[in-house]
């Protein structure tokens, strides 16, 4: 059964951990093992987690499969009602098909937002396909520059809900 817990600070580690497994099988073939690298060192040491938890206000879901980790989301408030999917990570590995939409689905029941936003790569054509099939559509194409030489080259993506 798929369920969602909240993560705290103490479960930063275990994200942390999933994020390197899901990473450097998924976003290798897309931005190439040095891109991964600096970008898992930069957004998933401990001090970052624990910005993004406490300063930016993020909040920190295990994704459960049973009692298992199996991957997690974060989300952010930009207003009442209007969200941000900071990040949305399945291990395939331990995975079977729908499990992302199940997710997606307590997520939306979790939060009850009017719309969620999310950024995602113009070459991850799996997750751009995941999102359309969900409701989501494209709403600009940006560029963000993410130091070190590297750019994140997205769309932004946006469901709009009742």
């Amino acid at each position: 059964m798929i369920h969602l817990v909240i993560a705290s600070e103490k479960e930063l580690s275990t994200i942390a951990q999933l994020a390197h497994t899901i990473w450097n099988e998924h976003y290798v073939p897309i931005v190439g093992q040095q891109q991964v690298d600096y970008m898992l060192a930069k957004i998933y040491n401990h001090a970052s987690l624990v910005e993004q938890l406490n300063e930016k206000k993020h909040v920190f879901y295990l994704i459960k499969n049973n009692q298992q980790n199996i991957g997690f989301v974060s989300v952010s408030a930009t207003t009442a009602h209007d969200f941000f999917l900071h990040k949305f990570y399945i291990d395939q590995q331990k995975s079977n098909a729908g499990i992302g939409t199940q997710v997606l689905d307590l997520l939306i029941k979790e939060i009850g937002p009017k719309s969620l936003t999310l950024t995602v790569n113009r070459q991850n054509f799996k997750s751009i396909n995941f999102y359309f099939k969900n409701g989501f559509k494209i709403d600009r194409v940006e560029d963000f520059d993410i130091g070190n030489g590297y750019q994140m080259n997205d769309f932004v993506m946006v469901r709009k809900l009742s």
